[in-house]
């Protein structure tokens, strides 16, 4: 379908533009840019865009499809679906499926899988370890020629650092990432939550800060010393941040991302506190102990969260992901210690991340739409040059002053694990448009 954007406010980020134009989409690419497009006779719907933003198509490098094995949590429909809802047309899904992603012929399932199934585009992530058991390589160099756009063993970090040592001097050869799922296994070894105040309080065994920060600083080291890639998943603690912004400062090869949960929450909300509660409101808070608050790494304390939005507006944390996670409800409902780890995100980082960073001035609208945009894109080596003539047609409008309450409810997500059901967002995507078809649109 040709399709005419008229009349919206364009943030490019790729290429720092931003105007009030039309936009003429044909056959999945971006004809033109610019004002008065006429309507020719091949367009078959006009979208009147005027007082909404055009944006690039946002990226997710973090994402859990669980298919295949595990498609009753959720599948590359719904999942893809799910993406397209939140205003994400490229996603990288994560190789712990069962089997895992950790040959050749998984890598081909799953663009073919995506393909056929998926209204958005899917990324596979190969495993650094084979069925991620962290004792030997896996097939990484067949697995890049077949399409794996990055290689991790996220869900578990490997504690082996020989290997993690030759996962970095192998991967130089490739010009592709390692992203880290850094955890120290015996440090946070039957640890459901943050290890400080709530957790001595509740009675929950902790997570250790350090468990995540010794492996950050190990993996910053080995590869340094390799001249290797290295992209740290969901950063959560102050001193993660610090080592990543040391590192960058030797000019070392290192990015991160961190997780919209991990910049709005606090290991408080285990307990039913907010971020924003204060002494008495957090004194006669139910100690609920919702398992849609139990995540990994888990919510830090409010020191930490504090460290990510510095890290986020000075520029040492590269990247937005979503970590999305989907499990049952029935998982879900057990007690907190022997529920799952995750959240699901896609639906609600864009309207988490317009309404606590860029509404309360910690980012410029563009810096946001840049760490998920322009910065993964980058950092997956992905071809993407935003909204110009010839491109691929990957475009959301977004509605900045659209008020709404999350309602899991009425997720495209298989899944209902999110925390923030219930809360009151401002600015959300109300068309996502996936290489020129449109994906999805709000009612």
């Amino acid at each position: 379908m040709d399709l005419l954007i008229r009349n919206g406010r364009i943030i490019d980020p790729y290429n720092n533009q931003e105007k009030i134009a039309d936009i003429l989409i044909n056959d999945g690419k971006i004809v033109s840019v610019g004002t008065g497009i006429e309507n020719n006779e091949s367009v078959s719907r006009i979208v009147d865009a005027a007082g909404k933003l055009v944006v690039p198509g946002l990226i997710d490098m973090h994402v859990h499809l669980r298919e295949p094995g595990q498609e009753e949590k959720e599948t590359i429909t719904t999942g893809t679906r799910a993406a397209a809802a939140g205003g994400f047309t490229t996603i990288a899904c994560m190789p712990n499926t069962q089997p895992v992603i950790d040959n050749k012929s998984m890598i081909e399932f799953i663009l073919a899988k995506s393909k056929q199934d998926g209204v958005v585009r899917v990324l596979p992530v190969g495993a650094i370890s084979k069925e991620l058991k962290g004792e030997e390589l896996a097939e990484i160099g067949q697995m890049i020629k077949a399409g794996a756009v990055a290689v991790s063993d996220d869900g578990r970090s490997i504690q082996n650092a020989v290997l993690m040592k030759r996962a970095f001097e192998y991967i130089r050869q490739f010009n592709i990432p390692i992203i880290s799922h850094c955890e120290d296994a015996a440090l946070s070894a039957g640890g459901c939550m943050h290890e400080g105040y709530y957790s001595t309080i509740l009675g929950l065994p902790g997570i250790p800060s350090a468990a995540e920060e010794v492996v950050v600083a190990r993996d910053i080291l080995l590869a340094e010393a390799a001249g290797a890639r290295l992209h740290i998943a969901h950063v959560s603690t102050k001193k993660s941040v610090e080592l990543v912004r040391q590192a960058k400062k030797r000019s070392a090869n290192v990015t991160c991302e961190v997780t919209p949960h991990h910049f709005t929450l606090t290991d408080g909300a285990v307990a039913g506190i907010s971020l924003t509660c204060d002494a008495k409101e957090a004194k006669e808070a139910k100690h609920e102990f919702d398992t849609n608050t139990k995540m990994n790494p888990p919510l830090r304390d409010k020191e930490d969260v504090e460290a990510i939005r510095q890290g986020l507006s000075d520029g040492t944390i590269d990247v937005i992901a979503t970590d999305h996670a989907p499990h049952t409800r029935t998982e879900k409902e057990q007690e907190y210690g022997r529920a799952p780890f995750g959240i699901i995100g896609l639906e609600t980082s864009p309207g988490l991340v317009l309404t606590e960073l860029v509404d309360n001035g910690m980012l410029t609208l563009s810096d946001a739409l840049s760490k998920m945009t322009v910065n993964p894109a980058r950092i997956l080596g992905l071809e993407t040059s935003g909204i110009v003539p010839e491109s691929r047609a990957d475009i959301i409008i977004i509605d900045p002053e659209m008020e709404w309450v999350v309602d899991v409810n009425t997720f495209a997500s298989k899944a209902r694990n999110c925390p923030f059901h219930g809360w009151k967002l401002k600015g959300r995507a109300v068309m996502t448009i996936a290489n020129g078809r449109i994906a999805w649109e709000i009612e």
